[in-house]
């Protein structure tokens, strides 16, 4: 499997032009909203939205300056929901960095998220981007929706199978499906490609966070170590989901029970871990990962060939197949 280097190297230059836009997107006249900007700059991720952005871009007609500001738009509002979510969670980690709130109290880091939005609202304003700006506040939305619905079930621990699709495609695959509608939208085409890249971007979402999903599992069982952080923070995930659904009322009893009640016991948590994996919880996420991908795969064949869209491949396999 390429990597994300070797993934990124048809769109190498747009993508350092692009950084340089962004920062630019992200400066203040305020010192302090300056140094956190210059703080969440220095410790940008793998970059993949902005990477889905500029191949669908490609494939759909041309990467314009439309594609830059509707990247710069997903980076800003995604930041910000980033920044606002370590608030939620009460995280003081990000990417194996300080959090914004642990390093500067949640009140700066609550504004700093409002900040950010302002700025992907300003920027699509100005630019009179209105067709990106409707695409990226929808998926903001809807990862809002997603997050208070998964706050809500959770609760009860009453997560069937489609109510998780639902959570997942709203936290998560939103924002790449906002992505890949957003490039294509800025190539100008007409709005069923947009759609239908929209939908190519939801599947690869799903399959993505299936996939994250399974690594509190897998790597488990190669450690021979409970990680099991799903567990002890009560999410309802997919292999647990389908082993509950399969399991007897007693065995059903008891797996809850462990799950709210002894969530932080090592050999607690093993025990649900070796449930899940005797039940086919993991191959049975592994399969249903695999339908989402081969979907997003029959949407991009339905694409003439390109260097973009055999980079989407590419991007596809790297997000659904990678070990980490």
């Amino acid at each position: 499997m390429l990597s994300l280097d070797e993934i990124k190297k048809p769109i190498r230059n747009e993508m350092e032009l692009f950084e340089k836009k962004f920062h630019d997107a992200m400066r203040s006249k305020a010192p302090l909203l300056d140094k956190i900007m210059h703080y969440i700059v220095k410790r940008k991720g793998k970059q993949m939205r902005p990477m889905f952005v500029f191949f669908s871009a490609g494939m759909c007609g041309g990467i314009t300056e439309s594609t830059y500001t509707g990247a710069s738009l997903i980076e800003l509002l995604h930041t910000a929901t980033l920044v606002h979510d370590d608030v939620v969670d009460d995280s003081n980690l990000r990417r194996g960095f300080f959090s914004i709130n642990a390093l500067w109290k949640n009140k700066i880091a609550v504004l700093v998220g409002d900040y950010l939005l302002s700025r992907g609202l300003l920027m699509s304003v100005e630019k009179k981007e209105f067709d990106l700006l409707e695409i990226v506040s929808n998926a903001v939305r809807e990862m809002s929706e997603g997050e208070l619905l998964q706050i809500e079930k959770a609760r009860k621990l009453d997560i069937d199978e489609q109510v998780y699709y639902e959570i997942i495609r709203q936290k998560t695959a939103s924002l790449i499906a906002s992505c890949c509608a957003v490039g294509a939208a800025s190539a100008k085409t007409d709005k069923q490609l947009v759609s239908l890249m929209h939908k190519f971007g939801e599947n690869v979402g799903i399959a993505f966070q299936i996939k994250d999903d399974l690594f509190d599992y897998e790597k488990s069982l190669k450690t021979g170590k409970p990680s099991g952080i799903d567990i002890k923070e009560s999410k309802m995930t997919l292999p647990l989901i389908y082993s509950l659904c399969k399991a007897s009322s007693s065995d059903k009893r008891k797996i809850i029970n462990i799950i709210k009640n002894n969530n932080t016991d090592d050999k607690k948590v093993s025990e649900v871990l070796s449930f899940v994996n005797a039940s086919g919880g993991i191959d049975y996420a592994k399969k249903r990962m695999g339908d989402f991908q081969h979907t997003s795969f029959e949407i991009l064949s339905s694409f003439p060939e390109n260097i973009f869209r055999k980079s989407l491949f590419d991007l596809v396999r790297f997000t659904t197949e990678r070990e980490n």
